[in-house]
């Protein structure tokens, strides 16, 4: 039998985990301990996620991923054994307590002590996502009950000292604390720095947000479960997916009523027959850049704003001015009430005439008002959500039995990404995407080439890799894209379905074959790196001059370049 290569049985595991995912959401419910858990434990374990880090080594638990894990779940999903996901549910007027995981906008509400429910409003990559990471914390719960005995049915002092923590009010101080994370770090088998690096950060999301309920207290719960388990069926974890949710599958049902909104939006403003200019990115990259040097004019000071990038960070801690500012000059806020999760902006190019621009931006407006730019910034999308949301949006809208088609002039894909050759902070171009797992590759003819960009910067081109999660990478996997005749450069989780979506809408005449497309992306961590994974954390100011910089470039090719 012909030997598979470690990179060829990582892409099995990736297609059976991806397989068996959308049959259970289909099937309507499935239990972490019963064969389907364990199919899907064992695909998780032979491809090894490099975001996990050590969840394949028995002896320790996994702590980087765990903080990761917890930010992006909501408080107090570790103690319960029920675990519903569903569609959008009209819970905000219930008893039931709403929770918002602190780095994943999803809401969740806790209907009992035992029992949660996920709203998933985004497609399939979001139930990837959310099941990627119960399984994890499964697995992380199992190494946590083994350690909790010293030989069957004695338990440790380590996990008696812990139950007495867990009785009181507060976490312990001083000498006290110290001996707690001793205690605890022999039971997660990590050093006492390790075990306190991670209390201390979770702690720290505790105090600021209420995102989780501190390490000590996730550290019970999760081996408490595991022994209840073996007590009782009844206590088996159970994972359900309701009908509403599996009647959205495949379907754009959010994605419809937030593209319907935008385009409504359009020609209330009068704007439908202008040159429109799409941009997927953050927030306020777009409105700072163009609005940011006028709106405070009076604060400004040389040492902080020859440098545009240094201005840029000055400004940080400046949103609400510059927003204002903006808004009397041609920001239209659309705030999503859709379920999507997808704020947009409106920017009528045409009320720009008398803003000042930063001496290092190169910009001018053209004459007529007609050919004016109106610019359309969305927030990122997640996953294949990307698809559903771009085919919506350049769709024609039907008015009053007329059938209006928008002047779409471009596309532009500012996002963070993995970077396969470089380091965090590097740029990279798009000039293919590969959706990985799949037989769907696109080429990209990209409007933005490396000349656009400093030389200082290390900005690579190539093919961008489309994969199916941040929780779903392998380092055998990527290093086979990365080392083979694909030459890839990168991955991210969108650039593929938005491309998907802009074929589509070409051959079906939507928008013209001559739109410009712009994908650029910073590297926010390097999966192949120790240290530098996504579980690593944020970049914090690493990113500001990348995100900028891609940002700069996009509005400098919509408006030409003004000498």
């Amino acid at each position: 039998m012909h030997e598979l290569t470690k990179a060829q049985k990582a892409r099995n595991a990736i297609r059976i985990f991806q397989t068996l995912a959308d049959a259970l959401a289909l099937r309507g419910y499935y239990k972490p301990s019963g064969k389907s858990g364990q199919t899907l434990e064992d695909a998780l374990r032979m491809f090894g996620p490099e975001i996990y880090g050590t969840m394949n080594d028995p002896r320790i638990t996994e702590l980087r991923g765990l903080e990761y894990v917890v930010d992006r779940l909501p408080r107090g999903i570790e103690e319960c054994t029920r675990i519903i996901l569903t569609a959008q549910e009209n819970l905000d007027h219930t008893s039931f307590e709403k929770i918002v995981p602190l780095k994943r906008r999803r809401d969740a509400y806790r209907l009992g002590e035992k029992e949660i429910c996920l709203v998933v409003t985004r497609g399939l990559s979001e139930i990837y996502d959310i099941l990627t990471h119960i399984t994890f914390l499964n697995i992380e719960a199992g190494k946590i009950r083994n350690r909790m005995e010293v030989k069957r049915g004695e338990i440790s002092e380590g996990w008696k000292n812990l139950e007495e923590i867990i009785a009181k009010d507060e976490d312990p101080s001083g000498g006290e604390l110290d001996l707690a994370i001793w205690n605890l770090s022999i039971i997660l088998g990590r050093t006492y720095q390790e075990t306190k690096n991670t209390y201390e950060y979770l702690g720290e999301s505790r105090k600021k947000s209420g995102s989780n309920r501190g390490l000590f207290r996730i550290v019970h719960s999760l081996g408490k479960r595991i022994q209840e388990e073996e007590v009782s069926m009844g206590n088996e974890l159970t994972i359900s997916f309701t009908p509403s949710l599996q009647e959205m599958i495949g379907h754009h049902r959010y994605a419809e009523i937030w593209a319907d909104k935008i385009k409504k939006k359009l020609t209330e403003l009068g704007l439908q027959d202008r040159p429109l200019h799409i941009i997927s990115a953050n927030m306020h990259s777009v409105i700072n850049t163009l609005y940011g040097y006028a709106a405070i004019r009076t604060q400004r000071q040389e040492k902080q704003w020859e440098d545009i990038y240094q201005f840029f960070n000055f400004i940080r801690d400046k949103a609400d001015k510059v927003r204002d500012y903006a808004e009397k000059h041609g920001l239209s806020e659309l705030p999503d009430t859709s379920g999507a999760y997808i704020d947009c902006q409106v920017i009528d190019t045409a009320l720009l005439h008398d803003v000042e621009f930063h001496p290092e931006l190169r910009i001018g407006l053209p004459d007529a008002e007609s050919e004016k730019p109106v610019i359309l910034v969305m927030d990122y999308a997640f996953g294949t959500q990307a698809f559903e949301v771009m085919d919506e949006l350049l769709e024609p809208l039907e008015k009053e039995g007329e059938i209006l088609k928008f002047n779409i002039a471009s596309v532009s894909v500012m996002g963070k990404a993995g970077t396969l050759p470089g380091k965090k902070g590097d740029i990279m171009l798009a000039t293919a995407h590969v959706l990985e797992g799949t037989p769907h590759n696109y080429i990209v003819l990209n409007d933005l080439k490396k000349e656009d960009f400093s030389e200082a910067e290390n900005v690579y081109d190539g093919v961008i890799v489309t994969v199916l999660g941040t929780s779903l990478q392998n380092r055998d996997v990527l290093e086979r894209f990365q080392t083979t005749s694909w030459n890839a450069v990168g991955l991210e989780m969108e650039g593929g379905h938005y491309q998907r979506a802009i074929s589509a809408a070409i051959i079906r005449g939507h928008i013209s074959e001559d739109v410009k497309l712009r994908y650029a992306y910073y590297a926010s961590d390097n999966p192949l790196l120790s240290g530098q994974t996504l579980a690593s954390g944020s970049m914090g100011e690493e990113g500001i001059r990348p995100t900028y910089m891609i940002t700069k470039v996009i509005l400098e090719k919509i408006f030409g370049k003004s000498s």
